[in-house]
């Protein structure tokens, strides 16, 4: 649930107009096409049937329910497309406080690194995946996108160690793509500190578990879930070493397309 203060629901109630149980210019059509478009929630699902059902009451127990991250990304949407939204008499701008508010949500809850979630080269199933996955965080739903984050991570790796010339069977697991790939890096001396090392070595087995992670606790089969909490500690540590690799291919791709400076004459 999020920790929206008393004051700040009664603030945020103003701005929107939630006095009389309806909400800016929505529409009962539009207020739900509104959380199905941008972020896949029906807000017509019974759990969110408070007191008289109306649109301010949907809005009010979306807030009891869902946690900051959530809220803060609904509001900030409204207040981003405020134009779009206000009604008549709103003012012409949202208010400053509640665009605060909205901020802080977000700011309290921080997703993983979603720009960490990039393909390797222009393959197209390999960009809807990556779609997929950043959905699956912009939603507040990493529980429900570990499968396939994990069908991310081994396309990832597979794909990295092709580039190195890394043999990449078919029924290769994660942890030995993994494992294959920092072992080529650490031969080129593109591993810096035993630190390093040691991190990018520790994630070897930190893959092997997210093999049982994606057949035991994910939608890819019948699984009981995890809870959001462990699924977004686990996209966030995938997330970094995602970033850390992409920084080695960056610094490598570079010194590889550079001229020969040898070759040019004085």
């Amino acid at each position: 649930m999020s920790d929206l203060t008393g004051i700040e629901k009664r603030k945020l109630e103003h701005a929107l107009g939630m006095g009389n149980g309806y909400l800016l210019n929505f529409g009962n059509r539009t207020f739900g096409e509104f959380f199905l478009d941008f972020f896949g929630i029906d807000i017509w699902d019974a759990k969110y049937n408070y007191s008289t059902g109306s649109k301010a009451n949907r809005m009010r127990a979306f807030w009891s329910l869902e946690t900051n991250y959530l809220v803060g990304r609904v509001l900030g949407t409204i207040f981003d497309d405020w134009q779009e939204f206000r009604e008549s008499d709103s003012p012409d701008e949202p208010p400053e406080e509640c665009l605060q508010i909205a901020q802080r949500l977000i700011e309290s809850a921080p997703a993983p690194d979603l720009a960490a979630f990039v393909p390797v080269g222009d393959d197209q199933s390999f960009d809807r995946l990556a779609r997929s996955v950043r959905e699956s965080i912009e939603r507040n739903e990493p529980e429900a996108g570990l499968d396939r984050l994990h069908t991310f991570t081994v396309k990832y790796f597979r794909a990295l160690c092709e580039k190195r010339g890394i043999d990449t069977p078919r029924d290769k697991p994660l942890h030995s793509l993994v494992g294959e790939y920092v072992k080529a890096l650490r031969s080129a001396g593109e591993v810096e500190s035993e630190m390093t090392a040691r991190i990018l070595k520790s994630s070897i087995s930190v893959m092997e578990s997210f093999n049982l992670v994606r057949n035991e606790h994910s939608l890819a089969h019948d699984n009981a879930m995890l809870s959001p909490d462990e699924a977004h500690l686990i996209f966030s540590h995938v997330s970094s070493v995602f970033r850390f690799v992409q920084a080695v291919e960056a610094k490598r791709d570079a010194s590889t397309s550079d001229p020969e400076l040898d070759d040019i004459p004085f």
